[in-house]
């Protein structure tokens, strides 16, 4: 594939609600253009942008997909990301990497709670964006109604520029709104007069687009106040900088499926949608990065794919200068040498060798030893680093159990690999249940990346909620001893052991502190009786659970001079520590964490008596816009899948963050079933082994 020039380039992101038509609207576009000779299909797996087995399994995509093809001259690079909330990782990195913004809204469906996820991530990122009414071929769509609704959610600057003629099966084409002209039928679509009957309502809606074109120009204004025409130019170029400015949301209408209005779609990024010209990007150092063809490279890596056939395949953009294949790079972000081998312009999973890739423009390279995503290469005299994609933090948790031996051995490797995919899974192992734990953005992800462990990797797991790390602990102080004595002929075993148990504020960890005199316990056997209290700290006292915040201070015992050992005398002290500890009032403990919430405010009461059912005390509303802010404290064992419960409660519209804030003493009505959940867990483990 040519290279076009940073003029000559248009990255746009796909990004809307799941089942919007985005990778049917990549599809017809691709056919469109040439880049493919038949339309591929959602349902059949055949698409160019679908083409993981997970995701053609659910009829979801769950993976951006790059697809570039020409058209009118120009490279487009759509970028077809996931609609799934469980995948907005990958419309974070579309976002990172793209000048402008393309969301489809199913005419069936109007705005959705995606079509709001992609518009606030466009907002944020100020990108100029478009709406695309979509399905306009479907039962019951009315084009005026979907546009009130749309005004009305996201403002009256969100305009047609061109409108549908007909609708379901009588829908054939549209009416550009710029240029005053009808296009009929699929591709090539046939250009002609506006039809009969629908002059009227073009001119309404022309009137109001140009309105708003004359209202961002003081001179504009003053001609269309005067009741002046714009002149076809004018209206032209003062569109093009109202979008580039985000004064205008353009509303286009098209079926996908059809291939209807795809043309005019595909005219209209060309015509009216930035180049990455006048991109500038941030940089971790404050400043900021114009993209230029001239100077030396500077590329952010916005993806990683991982495969055990096809290797190691890294996406990036190229900010400034030129990426070559079979060159070296310098990782700014690692402070390392990076050998570039042959470049690749990617569409879907195809590959096209590239002999290098200018500014604006994206593509591939396979087998990168050191580079990840969110890495920047550069040259060793300018090392710039360009700020990280700010992927969403993960807080749905699942524990990894290996199905058997051989994924234990290979558990950790998979994950590694995953990892690299995917910067909004995390993995880490807990110490106090000996779980391998996943963290992501909710359940079908973590499915999904079970799945792929066991056709990537052939590492098979079951996903688990993870077990609790409740502790136990004592509330007050008891003098325990405890005498091990064994006589089974020959030397006998024999070991004595008194202690002072005594609780310590929370945090304080376990304390050992010897105070025997007089050698009633050997010095040599002292560390016997400590290692044996450690132990039984982590087996778990009266409760069951890791035992915390206690002293036990070795005051007394007695020995044997033939039988005693040190095995003895481990074996008293852990059983002088349990016996202290039941006469010492045992209580459990349980995580608790801090929690903020953002939902739409008109859920808010919904929310908080959830929150109740959770034992969470709720210690903040701080209201923003349409959005309150909720912070509450909250039991670790009652929100493990609140992921999922805040998606269900407000349609997907609430997302929130969760970190560990302290122990907290379980209410005594739990306590007995936690306790008793927990014996039978032991004895579930013991019968197994």
């Amino acid at each position: 594939m040519e290279n076009y020039g940073i003029a000559g380039i248009r990255n746009v992101a796909l990004l809307s609600h799941s089942g919007a038509g985005k990778t049917t609207l990549a599809e017809a576009a691709l056919y469109s253009a040439g880049a493919i000779s038949r339309m591929g299909k959602v349902d059949d797996g055949t698409t160019a942008s679908d083409f993981d087995p997970e995701g053609v399994k659910r009829k979801i995509s769950i993976s951006l997909s790059l697809l570039p093809f020409i058209w009118q001259k120009t490279k487009i690079n759509l970028l077809d990301a996931p609609g799934y909330a469980d995948f907005g990782g990958e419309a974070k990195a579309a976002i990172k990497v793209a000048e402008s913004v393309i969301i489809p809204v199913a005419a069936s469906s109007g705005v959705e709670v995606g079509t709001e996820a992609a518009w606030d991530l466009a907002e944020g990122a100020k990108l100029p964006r478009c709406f695309l009414i979509n399905k306009m071929d479907r039962e019951n769509v009315n084009f005026d109604n979907i546009v009130a609704a749309i005004q009305t959610k996201f403002g009256h600057k969100c305009l047609p520029v061109n409108i549908p003629i007909g609708s379901f099966k009588d829908f054939k084409g549209i009416v550009d709104l710029i240029n005053m002209k009808a296009y009929t039928g699929a591709h090539p679509a046939t250009e002609g007069p506006i039809p009969s009957g629908m002059e009227a309502g073009a001119a309404d809606y022309r009137g109001k687009l140009v309105e708003a074109i004359a209202e961002q120009d003081d001179t504009l204004i003053e001609e269309f106040l005067n009741g002046q025409e714009l002149t076809p130019d004018e209206v032209v170029d003062g569109l093009k900088k109202a979008v580039a400015a985000g004064e205008i949301v353009p509303i286009l209408a098209a079926s996908s499926l059809t291939n209807t209005g795809i043309d005019q779609l595909l005219d209209f990024i060309v015509n009216f949608l930035p180049s990455p010209e006048n991109r500038e990007v941030a940089l971790v150092d404050g400043g900021t990065l114009k993209s230029s063809e001239s100077g030396p490279l500077a590329a952010l890596v916005f993806k990683t794919t991982a495969d055990p056939y096809v290797g190691k395949l890294t996406f990036f953009r190229v900010f400034r200068g030129t990426m070559t294949s079979n060159s070296h790079v310098w990782n700014a972000t690692r402070k390392a040498d990076e050998r570039i081998g042959q470049l690749y312009v990617m569409r879907g999973k195809n590959q096209e060798p590239a002999t290098q890739l200018g500014a604006g423009d994206l593509g591939a390279v396979a087998k990168c030893a050191i580079t990840f995503t969110n890495d920047t290469l550069a040259m060793p005299d300018s090392p710039v680093v360009i700020a990280p994609t700010a992927f969403p933090t993960p807080t749905y948790s699942v524990a990894a159990h290996p199905k058997s031996k051989a994924d234990v051995d290979k558990l950790g490797q998979a994950i590694a690999k995953i990892l690299e995919e995917d910067p909004t899974i995390q993995s880490h192992r807990d110490s106090d249940t000996s779980e391998t734990i996943l963290v992501g953005l909710g359940d079908t992800q973590l499915d999904v990346t079970a799945e792929k462990m066991a056709r990537k990797y052939g590492v098979a797991v079951e996903l688990k909620p993870p077990r609790v790390p409740y502790k136990e602990t004592i509330t007050g102080s008891a003098r325990a001893e405890y005498r091990h004595k064994k006589q089974t002929g020959g030397h006998g075993q024999f070991g004595h052991v008194v202690l002072e148990v005594e609780a310590l504020p929370v945090g304080s960890g376990v304390e050992f502190v010897d105070k025997v005199v007089g050698g009633a316990v050997p010095r040599n056997y002292i560390p016997a009786v400590e290692k044996g209290i450690k132990e039984a700290v982590q087996e778990g006292g009266s409760l069951g659970f890791p035992i915390v915040d206690l002293r036990a201070t070795l005051c007394d015992g007695s020995f044997h001079p033939v039988d005693s050992s040190e095995i003895c005398f481990k074996i008293a002290g852990a059983g002088a520590l349990k016996k202290g500890m039941e006469a010492s009032g045992p209580v459990l403990l349980e995580p608790m964490v801090t929690m903020r919430i953002t939902v739409p405010s008109n859920v808010v009461g919904d929310i908080i008596g959830d929150l109740n059912t959770k034992r969470a005390q709720v210690q903040g509303l701080n209201p923003e816009g349409e959005k309150t802010l909720i912070d509450a404290m909250a039991p670790l064992a009652e929100v493990q899948r609140y992921a999922i419960d805040l998606k269900s409660l407000t349609h997907g519209r609430g997302h929130f963050t969760m970190k560990f804030d302290h122990y907290q003493q379980v209410p005594s009505h739990l306590t007995q079933k936690l306790v008793a959940e927990r014996a039978a867990e032991v004895a579930a483990a013991q019968a197994a082994h």
